[in-house]
């Protein structure tokens, strides 16, 4: 095999990666793609935190777009929680 084909994704090749997962490997595939921002008040003061899929705190921004920013510059995937 090419070096060029171990780079392609399942998409490419046709192969479907979730066949013989297990239900808990399924769910807790790509989590570790992501990182939630949450609105919080601190001392009378609007801040952003930052957690990792598994709700631990990793980080905060006192602009929510400045959170989304760093979160993209550790190549994660923001989403925001309510």
């Amino acid at each position: 095999m090419s070096e060029a084909n171990q780079r392609d994704t399942p998409q490419q090749t046709g192969q479907q990666p979730w066949r013989g997962m297990s239900h808990q490997d399924f769910a807790l595939w790509g989590l570790q793609d992501v990182a939630y921002v949450k609105r919080v008040d601190i001392e009378d003061s609007i801040s952003w935190a930052i957690h990792s899929a598994d709700g631990t705190q990793i980080g905060s921004a006192g602009e929510r777009d400045l959170a989304f920013a760093a979160i993209r510059q550790n190549d994660l995937e923001p989403l925001s929680l309510h």
